[in-house]
């Protein structure tokens, strides 16, 4: 899953594809690179910035669903909370909503229902935009599966379909880089709850903390995270340098035997 974040403070790209001619051309480069989906956002998670009205996400979201879908079959998600422009995206060309703030907002499981549209349900504790202040848990990995169990129940009462549920237990999303290792650590404990499990680690401040790297300095942290979500079950990547990610993943691929070598292999 590529990301293409149609915002001015995303924490990785700071705005390089907040122009619509730009976020369009992020999105083609990523399909042409390998990425099976395209995850298009137009409201950060961050607490550290004004609320937008939902007419302004719309706008910021729409053009680009609409310009990608018209030349790709690849899967095209909306990260949005709220229903209206999960609405507004589906009608675009969106297949799937990544709700960061699991199904909470009024309306959206019925809207993901009402429209057949897929569905990535994740943990947080604030959910985007809200402030969380030294976050705690007894222990990270049971309570993000039991919120990510009862969410999911939720979804199912509202009429999505099971096969149209993911889930993401949402590595920093209220969560410090303790909390966000150990949830890679026992991934397998979200993973087994038999769900396709997406994860969401690429260039996060876990990664940049314990390796002490800045942005733009955490490729290899970041290819290393995701092998060890593979090996513990996580199927969907969202990320930021798809080359690199793919190549990564068919290396993975091959060593499990989930596919073979792209060229011949040579008998010396």
């Amino acid at each position: 899953m590529a990301i293409v974040n149609r915002t001015p403070n995303s924490f990785h790209d700071r705005g390089r594809t907040y122009a619509l001619d730009g976020a369009v051309a992020a999105a083609r480069r990523a399909v042409a690179e390998g990425a099976d989906w395209v995850d298009v956002g137009g409201f950060a998670f961050s607490a550290d910035q004004e609320q937008i009205p939902a007419e302004e996400e719309i706008e910021r979201v729409v053009p680009v669903i609409a310009e990608v879908r018209a030349v790709t079959d690849a899967v095209i998600s909306v990260d949005t909370h709220r229903a209206e422009v999960a609405r507004a995206a589906i009608k675009a060309g969106a297949d799937v909503i990544n709700d960061t703030n699991g199904l909470r907002e009024p309306g959206i499981a019925e809207t993901a229902a009402a429209t057949g549209a897929g569905v990535i349900v994740t943990h947080s504790l604030g959910g985007p935009g809200r402030r969380i202040v030294r976050p705690s848990y007894a222990d990270v990995v049971t309570e993000v599966a039991a919120f990510l169990r009862e969410r999911v129940e939720f979804a199912l009462k509202a009429g999505i379909a099971p096969d149209r549920i993911i889930i993401d237990p949402g590595h920093d999303l209220n969560k410090n880089t303790y909390h966000s290792l150990e949830l890679t650590r026992r991934l397998d404990e979200i993973t087994s709850m038999g769900y396709p499990t997406l994860a969401a680690l690429s260039n996060k401040d876990f990664i940049g903390e314990t390796l002490d790297r800045p942005q733009g300095e955490r490729t290899e942290g970041t290819i290393a995270a995701n092998v060890v979500a593979i090996l513990k079950g996580a199927r969907v990547l969202r990320v930021h340098d798809v080359a690199a990610t793919v190549a990564s993943v068919r290396m993975t691929e091959a060593v499990l035997g989930w596919r073979g070598p792209l060229a011949p292999a040579h008998n010396l």
